[in-house]
């Protein structure tokens, strides 16, 4: 009902002229609309995880949202220092995508360029180097894929042999039992793959064809050249993908991902976004003293 009342809400707005008058407003003018994206999705996964993937028509509706607005779509770097310039062009916008995953290479990507819109990439680089499905990512997935159901063989995984699938709560906690095991055997990317692969065989997904077609991949070191070249603008969201607490820790994950990154790019990555959002103050100055803007 709240969800109905809001889009009546919006509706009504827009009829009246509201958002016209906004997106033209002195107030808009000064500020910067970041649209922030992870996946687009190459098969269902906008069905399992919604947060994080969109299908990719809806990724269109909105490119050309912007375009019929004609907003003017900005790199994010050039659109930070134009805001502090107080230089922004009215209806400034920038467009992220987290992570850097092959979908974003053979769905966004493709839409984008077919805009004209630039776009800021924040690329992990661990997995783009090893071509495996993202561990945890795969895990919470082929759970999906067997929703509803009450299944048995998990003792063969380690887990408990039944294996309740009804409801997500359920499947988290499977998911968070096969990461810390991983982390407690300190198991490398390819002997969790091996995990993944084995638990697919348990619930009785077909892993080899999720693989094939590089579901929860991240784009491989010569596509990451390749878009690279065509304009796309490459920055830092650490090499593995995480956020140490230890300041040495930390900072190799930055400096590990800047290097692979100058490497495939031929530029210097300066700014830096949080994987998974995950943010503590005690990281500002680690960051400032690898000279992160």
């Amino acid at each position: 009902m709240l969800k109905q009342t809001k889009v009546a809400a919006l509706k009504a707005l827009k009829v009246a002229g509201a958002f016209s008058l906004m997106r033209d407003s002195r107030w808009r003018q000064d500020r910067l609309l970041i649209l922030c994206y992870h996946g687009i999705s190459l098969d269902d996964e906008h069905h399992w995880r919604p947060a994080l993937y969109m299908a990719p028509t809806q990724l269109e509706t909105r490119l050309s949202l912007l375009k019929a607005g004609g907003y003017n779509v900005l790199l994010l770097g050039e659109a930070l220092q134009r805001l502090q310039a107080g230089s922004l062009p009215q209806r400034s916008v920038a467009i992220t995508f987290d992570d850097g995953t092959y979908d974003f290479y053979r769905r966004a990507y493709p839409l984008l360029r077919r805009y004209g819109f630039p776009v800021t990439v924040y690329q992990t680089t661990y997995y783009s180097d090893h071509q495996l499905p993202v561990f945890n990512l795969m895990c919470s997935y082929l759970l999906w894929k067997q929703r509803g159901k009450m299944l048995s063989g998990g003792s063969a995984i380690g887990l408990d042999d039944q294996l309740d699938l009804r409801a997500e709560a359920g499947r988290q906690q499977i998911v968070r039992k096969l990461i810390a095991m991983a982390e407690e055997r300190g198991l490398s990317g390819q002997e969790k793959n091996e995990i993944a692969r084995d638990l697919a065989s348990v619930v009785g997904v077909d892993y080899d064809d999720l693989a094939s077609r590089r579901l929860l991949h991240v784009m491989k070191p010569e596509e990451v050249k390749e878009l690279a070249v065509e304009g796309v603008d490459f920055q830092l969201h650490t090499h593995r993908h995480r956020t140490p607490r230890d300041r040495s820790l930390f900072q190799r994950e930055i400096r590990e991902n800047r290097d692979r990154l100058t490497q495939l790019t031929g530029k210097v990555a300066s700014h830096f976004c949080f994987p998974s959002g995950v943010y503590d103050r005690q990281f500002l100055p680690w960051l400032s003293e690898e000279g992160v803007q």
